[in-house]
């Protein structure tokens, strides 16, 4: 890689890297049921759609140690519960779910973006949402099987789960990124020419 290239690739993950700290920071106060809502996502997406996959893992990691943050904080309240049950397990989980979700949006695109990239943006675009949702309810079932039992207070728990947990949240998150889907090509079209 040149120098000017590696330039502009550390420049741009630096930005990216400060844009999600921003939103995800506001996102702390926005609620929608026991969790904050994720603003941070298109972000990720963008990052690892320009950079790869391995920038998407750092951009979903750092968006996990601002949600961390969050929870240690009491900014958000469910995950401050978590945190105050298990802290270790709780920083696991928030920076995985993160890092995972940026990595495999970023290696869905660049598997996808050279023949369809508008799919490649669509299919990255839901993608990130149900890795970060997905390994968040996982973590949360195998984990905090206790803490999940007592917040569902004796409903079904899988309707809990879909409705109360994932319910708003994943459902802004998603339609989120798939109105992002048609900035994301662009962006990524005009900086790499696609």
């Amino acid at each position: 890689m040149r120098a000017t290239e590696k330039t502009r690739r550390l420049t741009g993950l630096a930005l990216m890297t400060a844009i999600i700290v921003v939103l995800q920071v506001v996102a702390s106060f926005i609620k929608f049921g026991p969790f904050t809502i994720t603003l941070a996502l298109a972000p990720i997406i963008i990052g690892a759609a320009l950079y790869g996959a391995g920038a998407g893992a750092w951009l979903g990691a750092v968006f996990g140690v601002v949600v961390l943050i969050a929870c240690v904080a009491g900014w958000d309240m469910g995950g401050n519960v978590l945190f105050t049950a298990n802290p270790l397990l709780t920083a696991a989980l928030c920076i995985v779910k993160g890092g995972a979700a940026g990595l495999v949006s970023g290696a869905v695109f660049r598997a996808m973006a050279e023949r369809r990239p508008m799919r490649a943006s669509i299919t990255a675009g839901i993608l990130c949402p149900v890795v970060n949702t997905g390994i968040f309810i996982a973590g949360l079932t195998l984990c905090f099987y206790d803490t999940l039992v007592a917040w569902a207070g004796g409903s079904n728990l899988i309707f809990y789960i879909i409705t109360v947990l994932t319910g708003v949240n994943f459902v802004l998150e998603l339609a989120i990124n798939l109105v992002l889907s048609t900035v994301i090509v662009r962006v990524v079209r005009a900086r790499k020419g696609f």
